[in-house]
């Protein structure tokens, strides 16, 4: 089957959002929309280069943004040109806050120091800009205050710097396939985007919301109309499969030289001596991967880019044991496939528990969800109930009671209390997995070392998730904060310049959102604001090289 690859000419136009693709016109729309609109605006868009040679058709884009959840999706809207600025009546209530954005009222956010607004301010994440952008957004809200947000947005359509966003479904990522009966942990306020309120969607869609916190399903809705109403389709392709992003080395005087992705080493952009002049070396990344067509085809495609931002949260992969018979089939390690099981009677009328591993809030749905279908529990996890870092023990009674129902379950029907298992759940704290054998046996591990074997009807796994990476040199193990392991949210997240989001260790690679440690919605919209003005910058300063070549009748050809 052959690749589609922007080095060929562009053949189809451009295609309404979600239409199905045929070979050959994968991502051709795109080669025609950024060809035909940029072709003439070089200059006014400086950030689109003559690479490789002149005269070469290679369509270099922007950026190529891959994952669309909600972190592809705010990036996308700031990189459309949407800008936010401070409403005229606004008032922060953090006096040294308020004084700094005053001082710059006429400027968008985007184009003011973020690390002189941000300096001096603490909140539930480790990165300043997405603290800033956050109290911007819902100010004092760690302190139970419901604020209005204190800035209005603008579409100014001039800076718009062209990109796509790639996503496996549908605009909203991960939140089309998580449970649908559980309820979010956040409020729905806080996991909406800039410029379109949670509230406003709900009541413009008739949705009769009960509560400030939703249905993962009524979230994954809004992110999807959310692309439609802000006009940011365009940008978007789903059912997008990646499966490489390497560094494109061309030399200058090799033009019919293979292209040499080998990942080479992050470096500024070299220069080389020819004939007395300094040229440079151009370095981008190439982008490959496929389209799962409607009939299930795969459709290749290869695109290029001067940047790569990386949004791909962490649900790629589940986390695992790493014990023997992990892999039986009746061993699960997701949610959505519990509730399947579930829905397809598979459980029903057996008389053995279901076996839950993990102390955190998806172990916890899945609790309820077997208490709620009178399926037996056996729930098992490595801390104390009494530890203080225990998710439960962060969220207030009121707001979260069926995740308390949980926590007092695990206090108060754990075997040691009783020896005998209780009829509808039983918790074996401070216990760890080490073994599943086939006739449906577990083999557990207390922390004196005492060993007990339990029989179950399905056990499920779940210890939290990891981004998939794979499509990285490594699988990215080389830009965590430590090197050689693997990328995780908490214990090893991409170590990123704390107000570009440029990756420190490969240069023109961002990445934002859970990939940075920034679980939360709330947080992870800093991660754009970065980008966005990082990509600014960069895109001012060319222009301005590029008018000073014209000026000194030097002009790009």
């Amino acid at each position: 089957m052959p690749v589609w690859c922007c080095r060929c000419s562009p053949a189809a136009p451009l295609r309404s959002y979600g239409s199905p693709e045929t070979e050959g016109q994968l991502l051709n729309s795109f080669a025609r929309y950024f060809g035909d609109s940029l072709g003439s605006k070089i200059k006014r868009m400086p950030l689109i280069e003559e690479t490789v040679l002149p005269g070469d058709p290679l369509l270099t884009l922007p950026v190529v943004i891959i994952g669309n959840g909600p972190s592809g999706i705010c990036l996308s809207y700031l990189l459309s040109g949407y800008r936010p600025y401070l409403s005229p009546e606004a008032i922060h209530p953090n006096p040294v806050l308020h004084t700094k954005l005053e001082e710059a009222r006429h400027l968008s956010i985007v184009d003011q120091d973020l690390e002189y607004l941000s300096e001096g301010l603490e909140g539930r994440s480790s990165n300043p800009v997405a603290v800033l952008f956050d109290t911007l957004l819902h100010p004092n809200a760690d302190f139970g205050y419901d604020y209005p947000p204190i800035l209005h947005w603008k579409l100014e359509q001039h800076h718009y710097i062209p990109h796509i966003v790639l996503g496996k479904g549908p605009p909203g990522g991960a939140w089309h396939s998580m449970e649908g009966s559980m309820l979010t942990i956040s409020f729905g306020d806080w996991m909406e985007l800039p410029g379109l309120t949670f509230k406003e969607w709900a009541a413009n869609k008739r949705r009769n919301i009960k509560s400030d916190r939703v249905m993962p399903e009524e979230i994954a809705c809004y992110y999807k109309h959310y692309v439609k109403v802000m006009g940011l389709q365009k940008n978007f392709r789903d059912n997008i499969y990646i499966t490489s992003v390497s560094r494109l080395y061309r030399g200058t005087d090799d033009e019919d030289e293979s292209q040499l992705n080998e990942n080479i080493s992050t470096q500024h952009l070299q220069m080389e001596m020819e004939d007395g002049q300094k040229s440079l070396i151009k370095r981008n990344w190439e982008v490959r991967g496929y389209q799962r067509a409607t009939d299930g085809s795969h459709v290749p495609f290869c695109l290029f880019a001067e940047n790569v931002a990386l949004a791909t949260g962490t649900f790629d992969s589940p986390g695992r044991l790493q014990v023997e018979g992990e892999d039986f089939p009746f061993v699960l390690h997701s949610m959505s496939d519990f509730g399947a099981a579930i829905s397809k009677g598979k459980l029903r009328g057996k008389t053995d528990p279901v076996l839950i591993v993990g102390a955190g809030l998806t172990a916890a749905d899945a609790v309820l969800c077997a208490y709620n279908n009178n399926i037996p529990v056996i729930h098992v996890f490595r801390r104390r109930v009494t530890d203080t870092s225990l998710i439960f023990k962060q969220l207030p009674k009121t707001l979260y009671p069926e995740y308390h129902k949980v926590y007092h379950m695990m206090c108060t029907q754990s075997h040691t209390v009783d020896s005998n298992l209780h009829s509808a759940y039983t918790s074996f704290p401070e216990h760890n997995v080490l073994s599943f054998k086939p006739e449906m046996k577990c083999v557990l591990q207390s922390a004196s070392g005492l060993k007990k074997i339990l029989k179950f009807s399905v056990a499920l796994v779940l210890i939290g998730s990891h981004p998939n990476l794979f499509f990285l040199k490594d699988q990215g193990h080389g830009i965590g904060h430590h090197s050689n392991q693997p990328i995780t949210c908490k214990g090893n997240p991409i170590e990123i310049d704390p107000y570009t989001y440029e990756c420190t260790k490969e240069a023109n690679l961002f990445a934002l959102g859970p990939l940075v440690g920034d679980n939360f919605v709330r947080f992870l919209k800093g991660g754009a604001l970065g980008i966005t003005r990082c990509l600014a910058i960069r895109q001012k300063k060319k222009h301005e090289l590029m008018e000073s070549r014209d000026g000194g009748g030097d002009g790009v050809p």
